[in-house]
């Protein structure tokens, strides 16, 4: 109980704004178990009055009543069923945006230690459990405890003796929810887990369904499905088993209490102690009165397993952001792009060895400054530094002479623009990948974007142009393509700084001749920082910075490195054929052969 305590303090401030909600459902509950007591009485009544007599003109008046009762009860049982659903549904929309929010503030490494499929169980599956627990959950137990104790006093009224001795058998509900419990909540614990890995396995198969494809992996990806099927199929029956013995024995314990009230019930009217009617009536509030003692043991089983999901919705709640916006950021002025990097070391959470050690750098508007080295040497840990997914674990990167960490992550991120290693396309149309570069873009402004990144000419010879519909993994563009889009993008965001990380990775030599040219346009009149293997615009650019290992170990122009002998050079030394590639941009057309293609 102490983790459904804490559960229940950790998401109840959520309801706030609903709280007089469920007061009005507890009322409807009330009205309607009214209701259901006042036609149990009528019935009665009419058992004795009318049926028995076999008076025509003794069932009008108790029967228009009944019809009343059950009327006021649909009418009242409606109501509290709507709002308790719709109260539920809030919580679940405020509960699910508050972690989807927690979730787009945390750092890329969090996203590389839990598998995709699981982090969308624990969005959707686990709210909903959650939401049993707050909110259901309280109405639940409120409603079921004003049931009991209406139906409870009803059956006192008729009988108090035979209720006292029927009111014997009715812990054991309590008892045998106890004892399920615990057994219970490891079982949804155990098939919460397999869901989400479920839902990894067919998502990560999907997404590398050409892989799959390629290396004849269907079977293997078979297998891996129906180990973490199998083990969702154990945890499922065996939480459907225990539901279902509780469920069993529940039944054998209200069949006995029926029974000791119908033969209670006989020996009283061989006495001549009780009618018929009030037998029959005691016996409709002993079968209302377990309905709600049962379901309050049933809570129990219901708040134990939706535990479970706090506990995994936890997980991500209690994981820290890398960085937060200033308690008091800078005010936001027109910036100029000066970038600065001094002595900037950093080592990722949970590793050993230190990505960056001891940088430093210097880039200023209209410079194109390339980062390169071998790789794993830290070149693209600089990309997440500059747009602030970590800070610095030594040094400070400015901006302008402002140190990230003092501005707003909106205004910096307004003002850095990322063109990453992965093309990142949206499910949506080309002219929504281009205008979330910058939203609320007029269409011709999302169109000139477009024609200085060279994607003008090919999206329009499509049949539905900019409307195209495309998604992630999408076939029906090019790799070069793509890349053009995204380039479109940062044209269209339009930030004076620039960090373009591997611009050029993953296309073969004549996608990437065709985004030079955009890139060279993108890069017009701005500060950009390239971190690249591809030197093709080594000769245009004004620093090259040379990384390994973390370390800066050369510095300097195209031909200085290249004098030097260093480093650079052993990297550049199949330059002249790249820079000749670069330089020999093909003809739009070449667009619509690889379109046709």
């Amino acid at each position: 109980m102490r983790d459904v305590r804490a559960a229940f303090r950790r998401f109840w401030p959520l309801t706030r704004g609903d709280r007089g909600w469920p007061a009005v459902i507890v009322g409807c509950v009330v009205a309607s178990a009214l209701a259901e007591t006042a036609s149990i009485l009528l019935f009665a009544r009419l058992t004795d009055t009318a049926l028995q007599a076999g008076s025509l003109s003794a069932f009008w008046g108790p029967a228009a009543a009944w019809l009343g009762a059950a009327v006021l009860g649909a009418f009242v049982g409606y109501l509290g069923n709507s709002l308790a659903a719709w109260t539920a549904e809030r919580f679940v929309l405020r509960l699910r945006a508050k972690v989807f929010r927690h979730v787009q503030d945390l750092p890329p490494h969090f996203f590389q230690q839990h598998r995709h499929g699981d982090l969308v169980e624990r969005l959707t599956g686990d709210v909903e459990a959650i939401e049993q627990l707050v909110v259901s959950g309280v109405v639940g137990t409120v409603s079921a405890a004003f049931s009991a104790v209406f139906y409870a006093c009803a059956a006192l009224y008729l009988r108090w003796d035979l209720a006292l001795a029927t009111f014997v058998l009715a812990p054991l509900f309590l008892l045998a929810a106890r004892r399920f419990s615990g057994r219970i909540r490891a079982a949804s614990q155990d098939e919460r887990v397999a869901d989400g890995a479920i839902t990894s396995v067919v998502e990560e198969s999907l997404g590398n369904i050409v892989l799959t494809q390629a290396y004849n992996r269907r079977r293997d990806e078979e297998r891996r499905l129906d180990r973490e099927a199998r083990a969702w199929m154990r945890a499922s029956v065996r939480g459907a088993r225990l539901s279902e013995m509780y469920e069993q024995f529940v039944e054998v314990v209200e069949t006995l209490c029926v029974l000791a009230v119908i033969g209670l019930g006989v020996w009283e009217i061989s006495a001549d102690r009780l009618t018929l009617g009030r037998l029959l009536a005691f016996a409709a509030f002993i079968g209302y009165l377990y309905p709600p003692v049962r379901s309050l043991g049933r809570l129990g089983l219901t708040l134990t397993a939706a535990t479970a999901g706090a506990q995994r919705l936890n997980e991500i709640l209690d994981a820290r952001p890398a960085v937060t916006d200033p308690a008091a950021p800078v005010a936001r002025w027109p910036v100029h792009g000066r970038v600065e990097l001094h002595h900037v070391s950093f080592r990722y959470p949970h590793s050993r060895r230190a990505s960056l050690r001891d940088v430093s750098l210097t880039a200023g508007p209209g410079e194109l400054v390339i980062v390169t080295g071998p790789s794993g040497a830290g070149k693209s840990t600089l990309a997440k530094l500059l747009t602030r997914f970590y800070d610095p674990a030594q040094g400070v990167i400015t901006l302008d002479g402002v140190p990230l960490p003092d501005l707003g992550l909106e205004f910096l991120r307004e003002n850095v623009a990322l063109l990453p290693q992965e093309t990142l396309i949206l499910n949506g149309t080309i002219r929504e990948n281009i205008a979330c570069g910058r939203p609320g873009a007029s269409d011709r402004e999302i169109e000139r974007a477009a024609m200085d990144a060279a994607a003008h000419p090919f999206v329009t010879a499509l049949p539905d142009g900019y409307d195209t519909p495309i998604a992630p993994g999408t076939a029906a563009l090019s790799g070069g393509q793509l890349q053009r889009i995204a380039i479109a993008r940062a044209m269209l965001r339009g930030a004076p700084v620039l960090v373009l990380d591997e611009p050029t990775a993953g296309l073969d030599a004549v996608a990437a001749r065709q985004v030079v040219q955009p890139l060279r346009r993108l890069m017009a009149g701005r500060t950009t920082i390239m971190i690249t293997h591809d030197l093709s615009l080594a000769p245009d650019a004004d620093r090259i910075l040379v990384v390994d290992r973390g370390r800066l170990v050369e510095a300097g122009t195209h031909e200085e490195l290249l004098a030097r002998r260093g480093a650079y050079a052993a990297l550049a030394e199949p330059l002249p054929d790249a820079v000749a590639a670069a330089s020999a941009v093909p003809p739009a057309a070449d667009d619509t052969m690889i379109l046709r293609w």
